[in-house]
Parts: C-alpha cells; sequence; structure tokens
C-alpha cells in the first residue's frame, strides 16, 4: 500500500496568508528551520495506478501537479483518482472540489450522511458540483464492523468509524454534533494485510478507538496543536483544541501519551495548525516527538506499509 501525504498543514496552511505568528513570519523571513506545507490531504493506493483521495483541500490542484501518479496521462482526459473519500466537511477539506469540477465523469464521493448534509444544504458545493461534472455519492458505514471496496481501486478495503468532533462553524447543527460529522478510517491492503489509521480529526481517543487503531501498521492523527491553550495564549482564539474538536500532543491525555499506548508502530502527525513549534524542526517540541517516536507529516511525504 502507498499512501503520500499531499498536504499535512491545517486550515490555512503554513504559512498561513495572514498570520504573522512565530513560525509563519520565521519562514517568510527564513529565520526557522521550517518547511512549507499546504492543507491536508492523503491518497492511497494498492497498486500504484488507481488512488483514492481523502479529502479535497483548497491546494489540490498544486498537489496534484507536484505528485505525478495523479495524472498517467491516458488520454486527453485522465486522472488517477477514481474516488474521494471526505473524512468530514470542513471548508479545508472539502473546497477543493470545486477544483475537481472540469470533464463529464461524474466524481465518485464516499462520505456519511451528517456530511452530505452539510455539503448540500450548509455548504452546497455537492449541488454545485453537480451542475458541472456530477457526482455519484457513495454512503460510508460508521459502525467500525462494515467494511466497504471501492469499484476500480483494486486491492483495498476501508472500514470507518465515527469519531467525537465538531461540525463546520457553518453547518446548522455546529453545537449540536451528530455521529458521522467526523471519522476515521482503517484502509487495508488486502493482498498483505498491512492497515494504516487515518483520523486528522480527532477530539479524542474514546473507547471504541483502539480496538481498531490497534490493528495499524501505521496511524496518522490529529496533529493540529501542541497545547490545549495554544490559540487562546497566542490571543487568537478564545476556545481551546479539545472544544473544537482537537486533541493537543501534549499534557496530560494528549496525544503523545495516547499514542504511547499503541507499542512499536510508525506513528505520524498529520494536520499541523501554522502555529505549532513541531513544525521547527529544530524545536523542543520537536526533540519530544523525537523521543517517543512520532513522526511529523511534510508535504510529499511517502509511506510504503
Amino acid at each position: 500500500m502507498h499512501i503520500h501525504v499531499l498536504g499535512a498543514a491545517a486550515g490555512g496552511g503554513f504559512p498561513q496568508w495572514n498570520c504573522n505568528c512565530f513560525n509563519c513570519d520565521g519562514l517568510r523571513k527564513g529565520t526557522i528551520k521550517a518547511t512549507k506545507r499546504t492543507q491536508s490531504s492523503i491518497c492511497v493506493s494498492g497498486d500504484g495506478v488507481n488512488w483514492v483521495l481523502f479529502n479535497a483541500s483548497p491546494d489540490v490542484l498544486q498537489q496534484i501537479q507536484d505528485f505525478a501518479p495523479l495524472q498517467p496521462g491516458r488520454a486527453i482526459r485522465d486522472s488517477g483518482i477514481q474516488a474521494i473519500i471526505l473524512i468530514d466537511a470542513q471548508i479545508d477539506h472539502t473546497t477543493g472540489l470545486f477544483m475537481l469540477r472540469e470533464g463529464k465523469v461524474k466524481r465518485e464521493i464516499y462520505c456519511t450522511d451528517m456530511v452530505y448534509e452539510d455539503l448540500t444544504s450548509g455548504n452546497q458545493i455537492l449541488n454545485i458540483l453537480g451542475h458541472y461534472c456530477g457526482i455519484n455519492r457513495h454512503d460510508v458505514p460508521i459502525d467500525g464492523n462494515t467494511s466497504f471496496e471501492i469499484p476500480n481501486v483494486p486491492n483495498l478495503r476501508f472500514t470507518a468509524v465515527a469519531l467525537k468532533s465538531a461540525a463546520p462553524p457553518y453547518s446548522p447543527h455546529r453545537n449540536d454534533p451528530h455521529p458521522g460529522d467526523t471519522i476515521g478510517v482503517l484502509i487495508e491492503e488486502i493482498s498483505t494485510g498491512k492497515k494504516c489509521w487515518y483520523s486528522p480529526g480527532l477530539g479524542e481517543i474514546e473507547p471504541h478507538l483502539p480496538p481498531l487503531m490497534s490493528q495499524a501498521d501505521c496511524i496518522m492523527v490529529d496533529g493540529t496543536f501542541w497545547t490545549n491553550t495554544e490559540m487562546i495564549d497566542m490571543g487568537l482564539m478564545t476556545k481551546t483544541a479539545r472544544s473544537i474538536g482537537h486533541n493537543p500532543q501534549s499534557g496530560e491525555g494528549g496525544m503523545i501519551e495516547k499514542l504511547n499506548e499503541f507499542g512499536d508502530v510508525r506513528k505520524v502527525l498529520i494536520h499541523i495548525n501554522n502555529t505549532n513549534p513541531i513544525l521547527r524542526e529544530d524545536s523542543a517540541e520537536r526533540a519530544i516527538l523525537d523521543t517517543h517516536k512520532i513522526e511529523v507529516a511534510y508535504d510529499g511525504m511517502d509511506i510504503i506499509l
């Protein structure tokens, strides 16, 4: 199984266009040791030819151009992307759908009922896409037991489960969470049994998640914030990380502590906010991650299982 990180940053990317925090200002000026990142997305293949795109970030066109297998050039109009799985309905995970409107082949969209509702009501992106290329929408079961496969994507199987997280700010039920607002997915290569757990939005590791996550050879999880009060401390927000659906890395019950429970498997943080000190490669926080053998995803990162 080939997992390619198209984008590793949280919403806004790194540097964020209007942000002058220490990280963003330092990256622009070249005064910190860090690498720019686009907004989070991965693609996965079981044969190296047919790919599943996870989320469609606002940076999707550049991400496709930067990864040649997604444009194999077999015909006058072509793509290696056979289907798109939406983890949630957040702006930074769905806006790129507008950029994938060209052509006459309907987009194969896999999402939960709650995501579909948000993307046809609060933000009508799927309705609009229907006027261009059209879509075939497929429901994603979220019981954690029912797996599904995708036609034209051989050798891969997917198992999704609902996560505790908030719907987007534009959602009619932003303050009334429903199962399916956000999901995590266990991706399995059928021929080898190798598995990857993917959850770029993860408020907490709930009791029903370890049985799935413990099956994985690679765990890719939410790396948004270092501390629970990161945005408050910088004067950028009045809410904590956990209150907006992101478990921070540090502190009691944080991602580092929880990931340590899964033993010696590959662990990668993705969806990293521009304020997070782990973006600085020589930071004390990055050194802490190194001691726990936790990696920080970057654009262009390849994981082969």
